[in-house]
């Protein structure tokens, strides 16, 4: 059988078929944790009896956590059930479904909490996305309900059986919107990049392939809350596609922890999430801080001690502290008997050692790991040094274009393109899950997910200087920055004391303009007075010469 191609988290590649008109052949256990939740497991089991996948491929193993008073088997009950009881040594939702994965025998396991009833084709709705490929996580629809009358185990089998499930509680108006938006704004979860898909997965129900659960270690015991979460990102890890599924509907009897006191929920959770699921960087803001699982494992080949030396100090430089590097060589070759010091032919590798072998964020190995728990893996030939900048510029472009790898071309060489390269760790386990011998490993990451090429200059990437390790400390970039935006300041100080100058010779010569300004206009208006006065005084000349004229005139002299 060819195993699908999904693309991303894009299931839409997947034709499932109409529920009630297929045959299913795939085997599946449910496993029920259960703590103190007798009456309401009443109702699961109840509900579980009238599913409508068949019964001879559908078994249920409940799993007691330690109740005060033993849960026990009601008379309803799916016709292979069985109940057992956490192992000692732990306890909590993550342990008791842990026992029940151990124990189950399907090829499908459906977790589904002890308060939740399933509508009659909630299990089928799920398993026909298991017959189309093997690494599906099945995602149930939730509905939740405060009603503290409940209904009989009877009353639930028989409303499955006409179809009226809708109708045995009241509707709250309580969802889980958050992830339903995402659902949402992501067509269904099909554009959905995988840290974004695994954010809505929800354990109350959801179902996953056996052996891929069991690939990845089941789930992580030691948690008591926020296994969810953790599981999600680790099945994320291992290449799953997460499909939610509205017709595999499920009612949540009375409210969550998560709905009731979100504030408390998230103070317990964040540190633990922190710890495990690098995805979420707004937890891991601490500068300088290590945690469990690193955003980046960098892995970079021994060489030449120099060489080597300066390609880790500069990744372990980075921006982004949470990188853990691995440097590979073939360390057991290194004795301890006598040997000329100096002479050593495997000086290098025994400088490179002695260098780094007591840094906690490095590790010495023969050869790089299968598999990694970080989101991406680095590979760096060694002599080539990165910018404090260039590993987190390089994840967030595979981040926001969703893309598989990216190769760093940095020289070109008889032999071939010189090149780093970061990998997302998701898309090498897709790959693996769906690989055939003809496959190229490059064309099925690019048809996966993407695969992008890029100059290494342009990204930050360098031979290392020809002297290193430097003899003297070398001058911090802060410094550098600081020394440069001194000096800047310094210009900017004299040009501003220079136009404080030009304003203040400005102001002195606009007063003085403004003085003499007002000296002629007392001038002018002197000078209009003046003139005034001497138009008046003609004015009068005139007058008087022209009244003798007429005198003259009327009266002739000698008359």
């Amino acid at each position: 059988m060819t195993v699908p191609r999904i693309r991303g988290n894009d299931f839409g590649v997947l034709a499932p078929p109409e529920l009630g008109a297929w045959e299913p052949e795939l085997t599946v256990t449910v496993v029920i944790p259960a703590h103190d939740r007798q009456e309401t497991l009443d109702l699961t089991l109840a509900a579980l009896s009238a599913q409508s996948y068949p019964e001879h491929l559908l078994d249920v193993i409940v799993v007691d956590d330690g109740s005060a008073t033993p849960i026990r088997l009601p008379e309803l009950v799916p016709g292979t059930t069985k109940l057992i009881s956490s192992p000692p040594g732990g306890w909590g939702r993550a342990w008791a479904v842990q026992a029940g994965v151990d124990a189950a025998a399907g090829e499908v396991i459906l977790v589904l909490d002890a308060d939740m009833v399933p509508h009659r084709r909630h299990v089928e709705a799920q398993l026909r996305w298991h017959h189309l490929a093997p690494y599906v996580v099945g995602l149930g629809w939730i509905d939740f309900t405060s009603a503290t009358e409940l209904p009989t185990p009877g009353q639930v089998a028989d409303a499955l059986a006409e179809g009226a499930e809708d109708d045995l509680f009241p509707l709250s108006p309580h969802r889980h919107d958050w992830a339903e938006k995402i659902i949402h704004d992501h067509d269904g979860l099909r554009t959905a990049s995988g840290a974004t898909a695994a954010r809505v997965h929800v354990g109350a129900t959801a179902s996953y392939p056996a052996a891929l659960l069991r690939s990845i270690g089941g789930l992580d015991a030691s948690l008591v809350l926020a296994e969810d979460t953790e599981l999600g990102y680790r099945l994320t890890q291992a290449g799953a596609v997460f499909v939610p599924d509205p017709e595999s509907r499920a009612w949540h009897v009375g409210l969550p922890t998560a709905m009731r006191d979100v504030a408390a929920l998230k103070r317990y959770n964040d540190p633990y999430v922190a710890d495990r699921v690098p995805h979420r960087r707004y937890l891991r803001t601490d500068a300088g801080r290590q945690w469990l699982v690193p955003y980046v494992e960098a892995v970079v080949p021994a060489g030449a001690y120099e060489d080597t030396r300066a390609t880790a100090d500069a990744l372990l430089a980075s921006s982004i502290p949470d990188v853990r590097l691995i440097l590979t060589g073939p360390w057991p070759v290194l004795s301890t008997g006598r040997r000329s010091p100096l002479n050593d032919p495997d000086l290098d590798l025994r400088l490179i050692k002695a260098t780094f072998e007591h840094d906690p964020r490095v590790r010495l190995a023969t050869e790089p790991p299968a598999a990694t728990t970080a989101p991406f893996r680095l590979t760096v030939p060694p002599g080539w040094t990165l910018a404090p900048d260039t590993l987190e510029r390089l994840t967030a472009h595979l981040e926001e274009h969703d893309l598989g790898a990216l190769c760093v071309a940095l020289d070109e060489t008889p032999r071939g393109v010189v090149a780093a390269r970061l990998d997302r760790t998701a898309a090498l386990a897709r790959a693996a899950l769906v690989a055939t011998p003809d496959d190229d490993p490059d064309d099925l990451i690019d048809a996966l997910f993407g695969l992008e090429w890029a100059d290494g200059s342009s990204w930050g990437l360098h031979r290392r200087p020809g002297v290193y390790p430097p003899r003297r400390r070398p001058v911090p970039e802060s410094a550098v920055l600081a020394a440069r935006y001194e000096k800047d300041l310094l210009l900017h100080r004299k040009r501003v004391a220079a136009l404080r100058a030009e304003i203040a010779q400005l102001r002195r010569e606009s007063a003085k303009n403004g003085r003499d300004a007002a000296r002629w206009r007392e001038k002018a208006e002197s000078w209009r007075r003046e003139a005034v006065r001497l138009a008046r005084e003609q004015r009068r000349t005139v007058l008087k010469r022209a009244v003798r004229r007429v005198r003259d005139l009327a009266f002739p002299a000698g008359d």
